[in-house]
Order: C-alpha cells, then structure tokens, then sequence
C-alpha cells in the first residue's frame, strides 16, 4: 500500500467529516462565509507574490529548450515554433503549449523489453486525459459564474446550453417531466481526476516519484466534482438559497438562508481548502507555464550577442600586473616567469691608483 495517497485520502475524508459536522452543529457562517473569504484572501495574494518573484528573477541569457533546427544560415531550414527567433513564433510556441499541451502530446515512454531493447510510445491517453481534465475544470468554473453574477452573463448561459445539450425527459401518460440537464463536464472531470489518480497508482515508475502533495489535490478536485454530482443529480439542495448566499458573499451583504444541505458546505469547504493550498502546491503550474523562460523566450543566439545586464564593473588585478608586482620574489622562491627580467648594465669599475697614474 501507497502511504502517500492514503494520507492524503484520509485527509480529504477529515475535511468532508469537519465540514458536515460544522454544518450541523450551526457553524455555516465559518464555512459559508469566513473560509470563503479567507481562502480568495490567500489565494490572491499567494498567488501574485509567486508570480512577482518569478517576474523580477533574473533571466539574463537565452535558456530555451528547443527541439529544432536554430535560424542560421539562410540554407538551413529553421524550425520556427520549435525554436523560434521572432516574438510571433514565442506566441505562437506559447499559444499551442497552452492550448493544446503541444509538449505533452509530443511526450513518449520508454519500455524495456526482452531482448534487451527499449521501445517507445506515445502516452496518448496521459495526453487527452490531462486535456479533458484542465478544460472541464475551466468550464465547470465558468458555469459557476451563475452563482456569483446577476443577471447571468451570455457567455455563461451559452457555456451551460452547450455543456448540457444532453439532456434526459421521462413522460408520464399525456406529462412530459424534463430532468436536470447532464453536465458533461463535471462528469468528464471526475473521470479524467481519476484517471490522473490511477496512474500514479498504477504505473510503477509514476508511483515510486509522486508524493502525498501530488495525491491531494487530486482527491480534493475529484471531492469537489462528486460532491457538486450528488447535489445536481441525487440529492435535493435549495439552488435558491445556495444563490442567495454566494449574492451576499459577492455584495458583502452575507446571510446564511435557511435550508441549505450539509452536503454543500462540504463542497464549499472543498473549494476553500484548494483556493488557500493552490499558491503554495504544484498548482501554481498556471501562471507558472506563461513565466517559463525556457519556452517564452526567443532562440536567436547565433544572431544576437547576450550581455548580462546585471554585471557591474569589478576591480581585477591580472596576472600581468601580479607578476610584474611580485617577479623578483617569484623567481628567488623558483617559481616560473612568463618574463624573465631584463638584464641590467654593468657599472663600470672604478680604476685603481695604478691605472689612473698612467
């Protein structure tokens, strides 16, 4: 057994008990009114000291990591979004990362198999699975909008009409009752959380590098995306009231309306605790992938000379004037000289009594 992920199961189980319990013995107001508060606190300003300190660290050479042919000779044939000399190619680099994980869909696995010999693969399924993850965590945020602004914004209700076109209806004789819209992208990100779990679990090498910090968060997401199922599809939970209390977070008017299920404050609880972890986790990966100066900057140093611009100038004492200063001693001590001292005249003798008297 994995001790890492079962602490940090255990510990998002605590956090589901502390919150139920809260909720019943009338503590709402700490979990719908001052957690909130205080995790959009620490993540506001966790997250702008990480991005601050990474900004003003100093970067003063081209660290790209490239996968292709630099711009040299007008002959050779650049790889321009590989390894991109111009601000457009930097874009266009950082768009396809961001959008699309470029650098992960190009990602392979090495096997070892009889023989010996290595094989390698694709890890398409990391690949769609890490895609379905990060966009159905957007879109369910998005969705959440509605919770929060008055009147709903367009982009939010054409979100909601595009992520619930599947939809259930169940006629009874001449009634047709609709039932709640299926979001598919909370679905979606409680599987592909769970997929991402798998893997850590089952994959040998994966699991031997993760820690409890890499188990967490997951097991929180996927707290937050199951919590929010039971709610839209199995339990009864007063939308009114949750609606009336997210208004009052927004407005600073805050009130805790009567009715509202135990089972949301252990979502809201959920969504806290991942607000206040998320500036000091492995999360921070999302204001961290537009600071990478290893992929938002230009290959261009063959056409462009680097000079640190944080070097100030420092007294040095060469080697020249070293030994100009110290040659006499160095060569009583034997020590070797580049250059021998030039030799001096010699003083002419004085004449002795003999040889001035002829």
């Amino acid at each position: 057994m994995n001790k890492h992920y079962l602490s940090s199961l255990l510990a998002v189980f605590l956090l589901a008990l502390i919150a139920y319990l809260g909720s019943i013995i009338g503590l709402q107001w700490l979990f719908g009114i001052v957690l909130p508060y205080l995790a959009v606190v620490i993540f506001t300003v966790g997250v702008v000291r990480r991005v601050m300190g990474w900004s003003s660290s100093a970067v003063p050479f081209r660290i790209t990591t490239t996968c292709g042919q630099q711009k040299s000779m007008p002959w050779v044939k650049q790889a321009t979004i590989d390894n991109p000399s111009t601000g457009l190619g930097v874009f266009i680099r950082m768009a396809l990362e961001i959008l699309t994980f470029r650098s992960l869909f190009r990602n392979t696995r090495m096997k070892l198999k009889s023989g010996p010999s290595l094989s390698y693969s694709f890890e398409i399924f990391l690949w769609v699975g890490a895609l379905a993850f990060h966009y159905a965590f957007l879109t369910v945020s998005l969705r959440h909008f509605r919770f929060f602004l008055e009147p709903v914004p367009f982009f939010v209700q054409a979100i909601e009409n595009i992520d619930s076109f599947f939809r259930f209806e169940v006629v009874y004789d001449v009634v047709q009752v609709g039932l709640p819209g299926v979001f598919l992208s909370g679905i979606v990100l409680f599987a592909a959380a769970t997929y991402l779990f798998l893997r850590r679990l089952l994959v040998t090498n994966v699991r031997y590098i993760s820690l409890a910090s890499d188990y967490f968060p997951l097991f929180l997401i996927m707290g937050i995306a199951f919590t929010g199922i039971l709610m839209r599809y199995f339990t009864k939970v007063d939308i009114t009231a949750i609606k009336e209390l997210t208004m009052g977070l927004v407005t600073f008017h805050w009130s805790i309306p009567e009715g509202i299920s135990p089972l949301f404050f252990i979502h809201m609880f959920f969504v806290s605790v991942l607000l206040m972890y998320f500036p000091f986790s492995k999360l921070m990966h999302l204001g961290g992938v537009f600071l990478t100066p290893t992929r938002n900057m230009t290959g261009n140093t063959r056409e462009k000379r680097h000079v640190n611009p944080w070097n100030y100038p420092v007294k040095v004492h060469t080697y020249d004037a070293y030994e100009n200063d110290f040659r006499e001693k160095m060569i009583d001590a034997g020590l070797p000289v580049e250059k021998m001292p030039e030799p001096q005249p010699e003083e002419p003798e004085e004449p002795t009594e003999k040889e001035k008297k002829e």
